[in-house]
């Protein structure tokens, strides 16, 4: 069997591909390994300045593995209270933990149906554009069950808590226009165009001082959390970090003398 993560690179930008298309791209601990691994690897590294996470086939992200749900629910050694919790905690927890503290910006193109986990894995990205033929659910309620995987707090920051609440308790999905109208993507491209899209908004952000970028990144996610003192008193001090950057001074003679600048990351 093919890797469950397909990770193509090419000038700074990694295509990671979700390679499941026979299951629809499914969170089961196979991909949930294979997107800690890769995503962690790749922030460490610092040469990728940019991820896009896409699915392969007609699907983004089916969710939950529900064969798997299935099983676990009616089979002979059903799991216990606190041993489902574990399984959440030291399972698919850990992705919207990761992503909350990498420093490279990461892209979801949806590509297809993004339910339940799928629309919360989407929600974790810093940015989202979709096909045409994407599809939005937060679809836990339909199976009997919650959003267990950070989908609460993601939500109603991005689309607001009326939408978001209207998501979770009808469990009902959004087209990809409904998304876009409601803000949870910010942009709607024809399929065959929507990789191509991804890889040129990458590339405009990858064209900036890495490191500005990343640091921009790190203060934005913490901006949501955090009291505006607290931010001013983290934008202060990475500020003065910004500014002894090579980047920072070949941006300003970039601009000064007319020229497309070459960053380094230092």
């Amino acid at each position: 069997m093919d890797a469950p993560l397909k990770v193509e690179i090419e000038e700074g930008i990694a295509l990671l591909t979700m390679n499941r298309a026979e299951s629809r791209n499914p969170l089961d601990p196979e991909m949930q390994d294979a997107l800690l691994d890769t995503l962690s690897s790749l922030d460490a590294g610092q040469e990728v300045r940019v991820a896009i996470l896409t699915g392969a086939g007609t699907a983004f992200c089916a969710g939950g593995n529900v064969r798997r749900m299935g099983e676990a629910a009616s089979g002979p050694k059903e799991r216990t209270p606190a041993q489902a919790r574990g399984y959440y905690r030291w399972g698919i927890q850990r992705i919207p933990r990761l992503l909350e503290q990498l420093e490279m910006p990461v892209i979801a193109a949806v590509n297809g149906p993004a339910m339940g986990a799928g629309c919360d894995l989407a929600c974790m990205c810093d940015l989202r554009i979709a096909g045409e033929s994407a599809r939005f659910a937060e679809s836990f309620v339909k199976l009997g069950i919650i959003p267990g995987d950070g989908g609460a707090w993601l939500l109603p920051r991005i689309v607001g808590f009326a939408k978001a609440s209207e998501m979770a308790l009808t469990g009902d999905s959004l087209t990809a226009q409904d998304a876009l109208a409601a803000g949870l993507v910010s942009r709607v491209v024809p399929d065959a165009e929507l990789i191509p899209a991804a890889k040129a908004l990458a590339a405009r952000v990858a064209a900036n001082p890495p490191q500005a970028v990343r640091m921009a990144r790190r203060l934005l996610r913490e901006a949501w959390n955090n009291r505006l003192d607290t931010v001013l008193e983290m934008s202060s001090a990475m500020q003065a970090v910004a500014h002894t950057t090579d980047d920072h001074k070949e941006a300003l003679a970039a601009m000064r003398e007319k020229r497309k600048p070459t960053y380094k990351g230092a």
